[in-house]
């Protein structure tokens, strides 16, 4: 009778602990608070992506409103401002500078002087416009 009674309790320990783990959990719903005060960007933003020799992209955008850019390569992103004292398009911060001076696009690290991007916009053909000469 004692073995009946010790196999029954041992028994019933298991047991009644997977009965206690199935209790039915609430899933919480998350919210975002004040969903009426986020404002989406009518800002005119230009994007283009220049890829170089190698392959690599470099993806380009340019917020006129705030005068920034942002630019990708690798994987990563850098914010930079625009530079209006510079020529043409040039925009930097404290380690890299973009600049897209009559048609060359150039990506560099300041402080080393590395490119690390540069790519040469195709000009429009102008072959058909050719003119003989007599």
């Amino acid at each position: 009778m004692k073995k009946l009674v010790k196999t029954i309790m041992i028994a019933s320990i298991p047991l009644t602990a997977v009965a206690a783990c199935r209790h039915q959990s609430k899933e919480e719903e998350i919210i975002p608070e004040n969903t009426a005060d986020v404002k989406k960007s009518t800002d005119p933003i230009t994007k283009e992506v220049y890829t170089d020799d190698f392959g690599d992209q470099l993806e380009v955008a340019v917020n006129d409103a705030h005068n920034t850019v942002t630019v990708r390569l690798d994987g990563k992103t850098y914010e930079l401002k625009k530079n209006d004292k510079l020529p043409e398009f040039t925009a930097n911060d404290a380690f890299y500078q973009f600049s897209d001076v009559r048609g060359e696009v150039t990506f560099l690290k300041k402080d080393y002087n590395i490119v690390l991007f540069h790519h040469k916009k195709n000009k429009a053909s102008s072959a058909g416009t050719k003119m003989a000469s007599y």
